[in-house]
């Protein structure tokens, strides 16, 4: 898929750093915070209790930045359990690529960077605690007694800290894997030098910000994983976030660690009224017990074994959390097979995490440790079924948007339209999007309506690349009904969940749905409707949601599609939550001539917008490009590689004022119609750049003749867009030393799923410089 370029400044934006003095040497450089990365914003509270256990995971997939935006990737989707994720590779600070941090974001899920020391790397272990000292000769002004202390320079701290504020991701997991010489001295300095980067994390990132400790260097400097919390690692549980135990841990170590736990003083974790205030607060839910997908010495042997180790963590009912790493071993393990293919590890994929679509898993058994007795579980139970579904952030704090995208596709698709297909397939994280939280392995139909008992129609889910309304994909479903000789067979209304949803009681949402019938027989007439509904047993909440449709039904859309609008609110007059779980999705009607026969009918969604109603008596504004610019530039090395960069700025267009009628300076109203808010500026969630080559007689044609290049987003550039050979349609490698003059168009798309017209769109012309240097 062309995308835009990776940055040349090195020391700006380079994507990790093999030492510290690489990050010494990017602090040195002027630096500019990525503005094209979503920043974080909270879930809403949850109904769940508070004490249920977390799911950290931790990616590592061929060891990272192994992502290629030409290519079918492995990408992570079950956002909704997860609360926290780790970008992991194996240099000394990894940095997640913008696209994992939007993703994360999107999904109200904080997304870490890795401190790592492996072995040789006890040098750079004690530069972290001591700074970076200077070549001068210097020394202290009058001579002293010498010290036995480990000096704590908090300068690494500060470096790590404005890193992540400048990159957008929330924090560090800590994983110190070589031993530290310096014994218990530098134990204690790292601990301390902890607590200075939590505190330097927390204020420049924000208080979600999270250093987790990975189990491993002890107190007395020595390697030894301990696999559990006990009194040889607590000094850097205390000092972090928390911990992420070793894998080998054997089955009882869970309870010894909530007994530990529970047998340290109060004041110590922070939970004492005397705590002092630099202590972070430690609960259960801090205590996360490492398992292995490879299953490398992780109790059940991993993989799809993965469920007995939960089932000694026990996040819901002894409150402990769960580190899982390594879940590409979905992909790792199985892309070399006969017969592989994206969609297999999806099945594969969506197995473990939310269960097969039907029949049983095979568990292969896994071998026992010497002296380890049997330990009998019960089925396969899939890792989603250990934690509570988690919604995005609520759509008046962050607008839904989603084309169903895992973040990969065969093609591009821009309001129904395809400007781009590849051979290959391409992988751009930033475009993920929800996949339908509630949808897979399969959705689960209800009667709209009730008194009926006759079994429900089967229904089946898939991603599909080849038709999408925009980005690469949309939802396909499947709903087949059995022939019937009841009368009430003739019409069947069932209601289809497809993506849970946490909003406000009292605040006004409105929800745009577009989808296509795909296929459906002759003899049947189908009617699908959006709807939004509770997801709550108390009796106490039933029907209190006001859905009013709104006049926008749009089916003049391109190739068969349907746009469908609605607004809802529900009451807060009653006693209820902060916040609600409902779940948005379709009402569809099925009439049939001859219900006898089986009815099959397919149903394509391709894209769905939740987000806060604009007040009344808001005067609208229109979101526009205002202008974009070119700048030319040519490789020294490689002159048949022209490149440019393209750059514009946004803007609000107003309309005309009508009447002013202020007569008097006591009126109580505006001069015009307007609603202070600070979400009235447009936002965008990415641009689609086109190319169109000038002609020989120096005419050039209009933006529908344009060929589309790539969209924004895959560098964190919020207004930008490199342009590479790869991007332009009519370069050819063997064109003659010369000028070639195109002009660009930029396309914004919304956070609400619009697509802007031309007339709100710019174009800038551009030279390509082509020749050898």
């Amino acid at each position: 898929m062309p995308l835009a370029g990776k940055a040349h400044n090195v020391a700006v934006d380079t994507p990790y750093f093999s030492s510290l003095e690489e990050l010494d040497a990017w602090a040195r450089e002027p630096k500019r915070k990525l503005e094209g990365i979503l920043e974080f914003i909270p879930r809403s509270s949850s109904d769940e209790p508070q004490c249920h256990g977390k799911l950290l995971v931790c990616h590592d997939y061929k060891g990272g930045y192994t992502e290629s935006p030409s290519a079918l990737s492995y990408t992570f989707n079950f956002w909704s359990s997860c609360d926290t994720f780790v970008y992991f590779s194996h240099h000394r600070v990894t940095v997640p690529p913008p696209g994992w941090i939007t993703a994360a974001h999107r999904q109200g899920v904080k997304i870490l960077g890795t401190l790592i020391f492996e072995p040789g790397g006890e040098g750079d272990c004690l530069r972290l605690l001591v700074g970076n000292l200077p070549r001068s000769v210097n020394g202290p002004a009058k001579s002293h007694v010498a010290s036995t202390s480990l000096p704590l320079s908090p300068h690494y701290a500060r470096l790590l800290a404005e890193l992540a504020r400048q990159r957008g991701f929330d924090g560090y997991l800590l994983n110190f894997e070589c031993p530290l010489h310096g014994g218990p001295e530098q134990t204690r300095t790292l601990a301390a030098w902890i607590t200075v980067l939590q505190s330097e994390i927390l204020a420049r990132v924000g208080s979600h910000g999270q250093a987790i400790w990975y189990d491993s260097v002890v107190f007395t400097g020595q390697l030894a994983w301990q696999d559990r919390l006990n009194s040889l690692n607590l000094p850097f549980f205390l000092s972090s976030s928390g911990i992420f135990s070793n894998y080998t841990w054997p089955r009882d170590f869970p309870f010894l660690s909530v007994q530990y736990f529970y047998s340290l003083d109060s004041a110590l974790t922070g939970n004492a009224p005397n705590s002092q205030p630099h202590v972070s607060k430690k609960s259960l839910q801090d205590i996360y017990m490492g398992i292995d997908v490879w299953g490398r010495g992780s109790h059940g042997g991993g993989g799809f074994g993965s469920y007995k180790a939960i089932t000694h963590i026990a996040p819901e009912s002894l409150g402990l959390s769960v580190a899982l790493f390594g879940p590409a071993w979905t992909w790792e393990s199985e892309q070399d097979k006969p017969g592989w293919n994206w969609d297999k590890w999806w099945e594969y994929d969506s197995k473990l995490w939310v269960g097969p679509v039907s029949g049983e898993v095979e568990v292969p058994e896994s071998p026992r440790k010497k002296g380890e007795p049997e330990c009998p579980h019960g089925p396969f139970l899939p890792i989603a079924s250990f934690f509570p579904r988690n919604s995005p952030p609520d759509p008046f704090d962050l607008p839904l948007h989603t084309t169903f995208s895992p973040g990969v596709g065969h093609a591009w698709f821009v309001d129904g339209t395809r400007v781009f297909q590849s051979t290959d397939g391409w992988t751009d994280i930033d475009k993920q999007c929800t996949v339908g939280d509630m949808v897979w392995p399969r959705p689960v139909l209800e009667w709209e309506g009730e008194g009926r008992d006759d079994p429900l129609p089967e229904a089946l889910s898939s991603i599909c690349f080849d038709d999408a309304w925009n980005g690469g994909s949309s939802l396909r479903f499947k709903l087949s009904c059995a022939g019937s000789e009841t009368e009430e067979a003739a019409f069947r209304c069932v209601w289809l969940p497809v993506q849970s949803l946490a909003f406000q009681p009292g605040r006004r949402y409105e929800a745009n749905f577009i989808y296509k019938l795909e296929s459906n027989p002759d003899t049947v007439d189908v009617d699908i409707g959006l709807s939004v509904k509770l997801v709550s047993q108390d009796a106490n909440l039933k029907d209190p949601l006001q859905i009013t449709p709104l006049t926008i039904v749009d089916t003049d859309l391109p190739d068969g599609w349907t746009k469908l609008c609605i607004e809802f609110t529900m009451s807060d007059g009653q006693e209820l939550p902060p916040s609600v779980t409902g779940a948005v999705g379709m009402v569809i009607a099925i009439v049939a001539q001859d219900p006898s026969q089986t009815i099959d009918i397919s149903i394509l969604a391709g894209q769905l917008n939740i987000y806060p109603c604009s007040p009344t008596e808001s005067a609208p504004h229109i979101p526009v490009i205002l202008w974009a610019d070119y700048t030319s530039s040519q490789s020294p090395k490689d002159s048949a590689s022209p490149s440019g960069t393209l750059t514009w700025e946004i803007a609000a267009s107003f309309p005309p004022l009508d009447n002013l009628t202020i007569t008097s300076p006591e009126d109580p109203v505006s001069a015009w119609k307007v609603h202070p808010s600070n979400r009235w500026f447009p936002t965008f969630l990415y641009f689609n750049v086109y190319a169109l080559r000038y002609s020989a007689e120096g005419k050039v044609g209009q933006p529908e003749e344009a060929v589309w290049v790539g969209t924004t987003g895959l560098d964190g550039v919020k207004h930008g867009f490199v342009i590479v050979p790869e991007n332009l349609p009519f370069w050819n490698a063997d064109m003659v030393n010369g000028k070639v003059k195109v002009r660009f168009f930029v396309q914004g798309v919304t956070d609400r799923g619009q697509v802007l017209r031309w007339e709100h769109c710019v174009f800038v012309d551009g030279e390509l410089v082509i020749g050898r240097a």
